[in-house]
């Protein structure tokens, strides 16, 4: 972090922490300079971000003071899931009908799965690719389609190990992103009617997969800080006859949450006795934002893994390259298996792409880019909210995650998502609302809101409609 930003940071706690209180004049610049050592223009710099985040506010020729509401912790939503018989799953129509209002440029993309993409080096891996393709030889060409570019597969397997996993390369499958990982490796393991353990709420892509492969949904609730609820799971493995589960372990998308290490591990032992097999999606695994783990991000459920149960999914798309589209997939015991199945469908992901991603990850800069992008998701979180807790009802409830570029946001009960996604979209915003999130479409009160574009004069005007949206229903 650069001086300025250490600065702010330690003022943010201040005011979260209630030492400086709504209302009260934060230190003068003369003063700040003066006491931390920095110069007058560091201290600007400080109050400028924590202006732009929401925190302070300037009053003319009297300094700078906390802004109103900005200490008080909102309290993190209620999960509730009452215990429901597996379902088919239905929610393409819908989950298409949110999507499609993603493609206008002018509307604030509140509902995006994506970072902005303002925030990867697209320069960068454009000259990555040109360097990698000339060098790339007319054989492996053909060659390394379906196995994945070798130096791709190194530098993947070099990530797992400064992680503390020893991953043989031949064990990883390079796929088109994630989605192509994780649908080949439920393919792998199921069967039409079988019955798969999800989150809920989940990723609507999951629901998606379930959908498309005609399996049946067994939601096990998720807290929204520690995770999936073991103990449900527990149950519905000793009462059904669960083929498989797909979860995330790390920053778990719509909520944010992340096992602990022991949570892991009983997670884990569950796996071994009833010998199930494990999608692990954790394609934001490098986007966390403790700073207790600088060096490398929480070990996956796979590092447990001595058995070959769990299938590791990881892609550059949320963290590096959107439109390149590559994914992987570690998948233990099935590696052969989604090697073939691989072959029998989409043969190969993009040769250049593969090559573009393996120079970078060598030569580029991947983890300065990596600190960059989390500080700005961490910055964007901020400012999100401060402007829920400025705008929302007094009684919303919402995550608080480590990682990520997501909150869930849990409404007055009264609220019907489905009809503030419209009226939002009327004035220009895009939200997903939270029955896409469920193989029930529950949640009828939540919503997912992205914080992954940076924060600007129309963000914070956005969230001001979405407010008075909310308290005039």
């Amino acid at each position: 972090m650069k001086r300025y930003e250490r600065f702010a940071a330690e003022i943010s706690n201040l005011i979260r922490t209630g030492i400086l209180a709504p209302g009260e004049r934060v230190p003068s610049v003369r003063q700040a300079s003066k006491a931390h050592g920095i110069s007058p223009s560091t201290v600007f710099q400080a109050y400028y971000l924590l202006e732009n985040q929401g925190l302070i506010s300037a009053r003319p020729r009297s300094g700078y003071f906390v802004r109103d509401n900005a200490s008080r912790i909102l309290d993190e939503p209620h999960v509730a899931l009452q215990q429901q018989a597996p379902s088919d799953v239905a929610v393409s129509e819908l989950v298409f009908s949110v999507l499609g209002s993603l493609r206008d440029n002018d509307t604030v993309p509140f509902g995006s799965a994506f970072p902005s993409p303002e925030l990867f080096p697209l320069a960068r891996l454009a000259t990555s690719m040109t360097r990698g393709l000339r060098q790339l030889s007319s054989h492996a060409v053909i060659s390394d389609m379906t196995t994945g570019h070798p130096d791709l597969c190194r530098q993947i397997a070099q990530r797992y190990m400064v992680n503390g996993m020893q991953l043989p390369t031949e064990e990883l499958v390079i796929t088109n992103g994630a989605m192509e990982a994780l649908n080949l490796g439920l393919q792998c393991v199921t069967q039409p009617g079988d019955l798969v353990a999800i989150e809920a709420p989940a990723f609507y892509a999951t629901l998606q997969v379930l959908e498309r492969l005609k399996l049946r949904a067994v939601e096990i609730p998720v807290h929204p800080r520690d995770g999936i609820d073991l103990e449900v799971l527990e149950n519905r493995l000793e009462t059904l006859p669960i083929k498989a589960c797909w979860f995330m372990s790390h920053l778990q998308n719509p909520l944010g949450a992340s096992l602990s290490d022991a949570r892991k591990a009983q997670l884990y032992a569950l796996l071994c006795r009833h010998q199930l097999p494990m999608l692990e999606d954790d394609v934001y695994a490098e986007l966390y934002f403790d700073q207790r783990a600088e060096v490398s991000p929480p070990q996956p459920v796979k590092a447990l893994d001595v058995e070959g149960l769990v299938m590791h999914c990881g892609s550059f798309s949320k963290c590096l390259a959107p439109g390149y589209r590559v994914g992987w997939i570690s998948a233990g015991r099935h590696t052969r298996e989604i090697s073939r199945l691989k072959l029998m469908t989409t043969i190969s992901p993009s040769l250049p792409a593969q090559v573009a991603l393996a120079d970078y990850l060598q030569n580029g800069g991947y983890d300065r880019h990596l600190r960059k992008l989390r500080l700005a998701l961490e910055t964007q979180q901020t400012a999100m909210l401060a402007a829920i807790d400025r705008y929302f009802p007094e009684d919303t409830r919402v995550t608080h995650p480590h990682g990520g570029y997501f909150l869930w946001c849990e409404l007055p009960e009264h609220i019907d998502s489905l009809a503030l996604f419209q009226q939002a979209l009327a004035h220009g915003i895009s939200l997903a609302p939270g029955p896409i999130f469920s193989a029930t479409q529950g949640f009828k009160h939540c919503i997912r809101l992205s914080y992954g574009h940076p924060w600007d004069a129309a963000s914070e005007r956005a969230m001001q409609t979405l407010g008075e949206l909310l308290k005039a229903a």
